[in-house]
């Protein structure tokens, strides 16, 4: 079974960057949070979502403060938390 990582990344100058591959072991980078998906576009799915996010979202992600992601997110009160949606799309892809 192929795994697919979505994956944020600190940068030099501290900004994030976000992606999917299959291979975690490229360096030098400073790996900050990742997700394992079987499925590829799930995994294409979340990176997007993610990409779309504030930086203090990202980094509540990444820290897994859950109460900050959802006071982050936009629409919390109409859609939910997000992390939800993640966990829920990660482990339907198992």
């Amino acid at each position: 079974m192929k795994l697919y990582y979505v994956y944020i990344v600190q940068c030099k100058d501290n900004s994030f960057y976000i992606g999917i591959t299959n291979n975690l072991k490229r360096r030098p980078v400073n790996l900050k949070w990742f997700e394992t998906f079987t499925n590829a576009n799930e995994a294409i799915k979340i990176e997007k979502k993610l990409k779309g996010w504030s930086r203090r979202k990202k980094t509540a992600l990444i820290e897994e403060n859950w109460c900050k992601l959802i006071e982050y997110s936009k629409n919390y009160t109409q859609f939910g938390n997000d992390i939800d949606n993640i966990r829920e799309s990660s482990t339907s892809s198992d």
